[in-house]
Formats: C-alpha cells, structure tokens, sequence
C-alpha cells in the first residue's frame, strides 16, 4: 500500500490538480459546474479557504488555495467537496460498470479519480508562476487561443480587479509560466 507524504503547513498557500475519473471530458458541463460551485461554498463555510487561483477544464482542474493560519487540512475540504459533487451528479454521472471492488469499498464514485496532486506554494515567484499556469492551461490544452476566451478560469476576476490586462497571455512568445505534469 501507498504512503503518502503530504504537505502540511497551516495557512499555506498550495497549489492542486483534480483530475476526472478515466479522464471523463465532463467537469465543464452545467450540472457539474453547478454542483461544483455549490460544494465548494458549503465547504467553505465548515472549513474556510480563499480561491486565490483556478481553472476549470473538461477533464480536470488546477487551483490555488490559502488556509486559514491555524489550518493545514486540504485533504479534508476536497474530500467534502468531491464527495458532494458526486452525490449531487450520481444520477447523471454515476457508471455502475466503472464500480470496482475497490471503488467500493472506499466509497468512491466514477466521477473522480482517488487522490489529487498538490504543491505548497514556496514564494512569490513561485505563486506567479502557478498563477500564469493556470491562467494559461485552455490555451495550452488546445480549448482556446487565447486565456481570456475560456470562461472557467479567475482569470477574469484578474481583469476585472485590474490585476492582469485583457490582453495578458496573448502575444506569440508567452512562455505560459512552468511546464509540469498533471
């Protein structure tokens, strides 16, 4: 069995991927979206968090959080926060041919994989570069040509608070920030 080792400061700054079961092009459609939304208020209410980044792609997510400073529990909000999604598209979404033994024995659903990716935020720069990753991420996964034409990305709140122009990201040399895995 697995052992994960975590990142576990209180009042970090973390960077995570979230990724769809068998990478199901599904988290952009309306009910998930929507479900997504609504558990992600819920949760934030039980267990506060600040949404410094995110994106929100057909088959995955990438986001940055804050935690609150006496608090380094993550793993906790996504759980709530998937668990809740899934119960609140199973009708939809739920493929009973994907339920394995081991799906159900950790009560998981077909609408997300296990675990997700994260990486505590070290600086600022480190921060900058996060941000323009996933401000870049439609552009780089071929959705658009352009950050500012995906509509599931904060992107747009850096615009409208003036933190990023309309037009950032759009000249040809753009280097989207850091290339890693997802």
């Amino acid at each position: 069995m697995s052992h994960y080792r975590r990142a576990n400061t209180a009042g970090a700054t973390y960077f995570f991927t979230v990724v769809s079961y068998r990478r199901q092009k599904i988290l952009c459609d309306e009910p998930i979206r929507d479900a997504l939304r609504d558990a992600i208020k819920t949760t934030q209410k039980k267990y506060p968090f600040n949404i410094d980044a995110w994106v929100l792609l057909p088959d995955h997510l990438h986001c940055i959080w804050t935690l609150p400073e006496n608090d380094a529990d993550y793993s906790k909000r996504w759980g709530i926060i998937k668990r809740k999604v899934s119960l609140a598209c199973s009708g939809q979404y739920k493929n009973e041919a994907w339920l394995t033994v081991s799906k159900n024995k950790h009560r998981e659903s077909t609408l997300w994989q296990r675990r997700f990716w994260e990486h505590q935020i070290r600086d600022q720069q480190d921060f900058n570069r996060h941000v323009d990753y996933i401000h870049y991420n439609a552009v780089k996964h071929g959705l658009c040509d352009q950050p500012v034409a995906w509509p599931y990305s904060t992107l747009h709140r850096y615009i409208r608070e003036g933190t990023c122009p309309v037009n950032w990201a759009v000249q040809d040399d753009f280097e989207g920030g850091v290339e890693f895995g997802e």
